[in-house]
């Protein structure tokens, strides 16, 4: 398979940022929001966490761990879009905890370590390792922690958006599988819940499997997304991408109940729809703590989600520059 060069991953995926951003920019940037910034763990430097405290906590004292989007190359735990998320959830009552994770593609010297030079899967799967292996340090840090944040530490859920939503289904997958990049978790926790927005689960088998049961999770995917794939993206014997599509389908294979929502002429568009769905999320996360298994299988629309150009691209059009912009 032929390699790319590290500045020409970084391009892309840059190029993925600023389009986010752009599409964003009509966006009202949310009030001024009072959080608490804490170290949670110290790799090459400390990496950080923000929490959010609802002014009216939910009586089951439930918390939002939320990992931010950027294609494993740019992000950060407190651009405008994660506090516009934040204030969303505060005001339905949730704590909200926002978390720094390595950006693998970003940092030139996490990749040059390796003995020998990484082939493009490779090079994704340890973007996608080390930012799991940081978010289990986090939901660690937050369990260790939970009685001065006010939080019930079971009762944790996992959201992300486009490479946040793949780091909290890959950790719940690790966990799942008793991988080592989830070790850091708290033995026998699980989350509450996963609810990612446009997210999938990058492993070698053809079939994604679970040895034991994943939380209950919502995926939530469009399927004109080629920017995280909406069905499967890989080369016989190497790792594969398996987005909304193929994970729906491990689970109803398996008898794993779930929800799964896909839009039928949007592609990444989802992966910024937090705020969009929060009726969505909360019904699912009250069912969930309420102890009631569902599933649902649906196909939606919201006139709210619009059709944006960047986000119906592949990732080669975005750096060939190819492509209808519609």
């Amino acid at each position: 398979m032929k390699r790319l060069p590290l500045h020409i991953l970084c391009t892309v995926f840059g190029t993925i940022l600023c389009l986010t951003a752009f599409s964003q920019a009509k966006a009202q940037r949310p009030d001024r929001l009072q959080y608490t910034t804490y170290r949670y763990v110290e790799r090459d430097s400390f990496l950080c966490l923000d929490v959010y405290k609802p002014a009216q906590p939910r009586s089951d004292n439930a918390a939002v761990l939320m990992a931010f989007g950027g294609g494993f190359f740019s992000g950060e735990r407190d651009n405008y879009i994660m506090k516009d998320w934040a204030r969303t959830l505060i005001e339905r009552g949730f704590t909200v905890i926002s978390i720094d994770y390595r950006l693998g593609f970003k940092d030139s010297a996490m990749v040059a370590s390796h003995s020998t030079p990484l082939k493009l899967p490779d090079l994704f799967k340890y973007c996608i390792d080390i930012a799991v292996e940081d978010c289990a340090a986090a939901v660690a840090w937050v369990h260790s922690n939970a009685g001065m944040l006010g939080i019930d530490p079971s009762k944790i859920i996992l959201t992300g958006s486009s490479a946040g939503a793949i780091t909290v289904l890959q950790l719940d997958y690790c966990r799942a599988n008793s991988l080592p990049e989830a070790s850091a978790l708290p033995p026998g926790w699980k989350p509450a819940a996963v609810i990612p927005y446009s997210g999938g689960v990058m492993c070698k088998d053809r079939k994604l499997k679970y040895a034991t049961d994943p939380a209950p999770t919502m995926l939530m995917h469009g399927k004109k997304d080629k920017i995280v794939t909406y069905k499967s993206i890989g080369l016989p014997f190497d790792e594969k991408m398996h987005g909304g599509k193929k994970m729906d389908k491990a689970m109803n294979r398996q008898n794993i109940p779930h929800w799964f929502i896909r839009f039928e002429d949007i592609g990444h568009e989802v992966a910024n729809w937090l705020p969009g769905s929060i009726d969505l999320f909360c019904t699912f996360v009250d069912l969930t703590l309420a102890g009631r298994i569902t599933t649902l299988d649906a196909t939606m629309t919201d006139s709210d989600l619009k059709p944006a150009a960047w986000a119906q691209m592949s990732m080669l059009q975005l750096y060939t520059g190819k492509g209808k912009k519609r």
